[in-house]
């Protein structure tokens, strides 16, 4: 333990000399590329703003309107009959829009149920095995400027759903 705390402690800094070594060595104009690499940095958060904002949106207005309750009260019937726990639609709901929102709920889903809970495991496995797809395609889509996504969306979305599925299938199968 002692060794990962002083490889954790000077990985940073030794990159950042490696850094300035190799750029010494090759002649580089270190400060130079540094700042020109900090505009083009503030450059593209400028031109990445509106899609972050739009997104933000959208997750308050999808928590705020009242929809997970009905989709809970609509699928509840179906999670029973298969033995899931209704915990891991929310889950399921929020992962493709917000990493924090749903890193809130998993919290809120191991505190209520316990960690070694059914909804908890699931819950833990969907993190590790979903996406923020809406999030990732706002930013990086709007980063490069592509506006035709034709297939791009369907395709994200129908492989977070089998992502999914099979994290809530490998769960039941490993822990009943």
């Amino acid at each position: 333990m002692k060794y990962i705390h002083i490889f954790s402690q000077t990985i940073v800094p030794t990159f950042i000399l490696f850094v300035v070594v190799y750029g010494v060595i090759k002649k580089i104009k270190i400060y130079d590329s540094f700042i020109n690499g900090a505009k083009e940095g503030f450059n593209i958060t400028l031109k990445i703003f509106p899609y972050i904002l739009a997104i933000f949106i959208a997750i308050k207005t999808f928590q705020t309107s009242g929809v997970f309750d009905y989709l809970k009260n609509l699928f509840s019937p179906i999670f029973n009959l298969f033995g899931i726990p209704i915990e891991v639609l929310t889950i399921s709901l929020i992962k493709p829009l917000s990493g924090s929102a749903s890193l809130g709920i998993f919290i809120d889903i191991v505190k209520t149920t316990g960690a070694d809970s059914l909804a908890s495991k699931i819950s833990a496995v969907i993190m590790g095995s979903a996406e923020t797809t809406f999030y990732v395609l706002a930013i990086y889509l709007g980063a490069v400027g592509i506006k035709k996504t034709k297939y791009l969306l369907p395709v994200c979305i129908l492989s977070d759903f089998i992502g999914i599925i099979i994290a809530i299938i490998i769960v039941k199968l490993v822990f009943g």
